[in-house]
């Protein structure tokens, strides 16, 4: 099973290269924009794990996305997109 799942990755990553297309497309990698400090889009979210004015913690393909700072708010939380407002301090990638 293992074995398949490496290959799948391979070959997906092998297509995107020959194609020469971006890696959030056949990889499923997160797409981060981000509007300064104070507002941030996550799209290819997997769900939020913890939320508060302080920090918040969403899942992603291969891991985790650690988003710290102050007076933070969801905007907007859509199947594939997460707005957030605040003053946002540090991201860190969690795998």
């Amino acid at each position: 099973m293992v074995r398949a799942v490496d290959f799948q990755k391979k070959l997906k990553q092998q297509i995107s290269d020959l194609l020469d297309l971006p890696g959030d497309v056949m990889m499923d990698f997160p797409r981060i924009v981000m509007l300064g400090s104070a507002q941030m889009v996550v799209e290819n979210h997997r769900g939020i794990i913890k939320y508060n004015s302080e920090e918040i913690s969403i899942s992603v393909s291969g891991g985790g996305i650690i988003i710290k700072g102050s007076d933070m708010k969801l905007r907007n939380v859509l199947p594939e997109e997460i707005y957030i407002e605040g003053r946002i301090k540090s991201l860190a990638f969690d795998k």
